[in-house]
């Protein structure tokens, strides 16, 4: 039990709010590529990302500094977006805060797809295998690209 909720009941509230989180972050990636704002989809990936690391935090020990990293990059994000107002540094900033949050939610997805997917396991021993590490660098490679370019292309007009 946690939070007056079964575990199973836990653990599907926890992969909604991930999914939810990197779906809506996907989007508004995107949407940075084509400066555009996206507030609602913002505000959405912003408190679905900083709740499931939370929880990560309280319950999932294995992906623990994860969910430190990402709340302490969450902070400064949503700082930059919200009394930085995207204003000259700030906004790169964002960009890169919201990028690796949403990288290193997808990051700990893929561990633990590797980790509870019977599919996967013959890929997953300890130490980790090569395509392993392959799934998880061509998935940083991604987020880099998509990083970089969002710097570039994200800057929208001021409110």
């Amino acid at each position: 039990m946690f939070l007056g909720m079964s575990d199973s009941t836990f653990t599907l509230l926890y992969v909604g709010l991930s999914l939810i989180g990197i779906v809506s972050g996907v989007v508004v990636a995107f949407g940075m590529l084509g400066a555009k704002r996206l507030p609602g989809l913002t505000e959405i990936f912003l408190l679905t990302t900083f709740l499931t690391s939370a929880t990560r935090i309280l319950v999932h020990s294995t992906s623990f500094v994860f969910g430190i990293i990402s709340l302490a990059i969450l902070a400064v994000a949503i700082y930059a977006l919200y009394v930085g107002r995207l204003a000259g540094f700030w906004r790169w900033v964002y960009v890169i805060g919201a990028v690796v949050a949403l990288y290193l939610n997808c990051a700990v997805v893929i561990a633990q797809a590797f980790e509870k997917l019977p599919v996967l396991h013959p890929l997953a021993r300890t130490p980790p295998e090569p395509t392993f590490m392959v799934a998880q660098m061509v998935v940083m490679n991604i987020f880099m690209a998509l990083g970089i370019g969002a710097v570039y292309k994200f800057n929208p007009a001021p409110r």
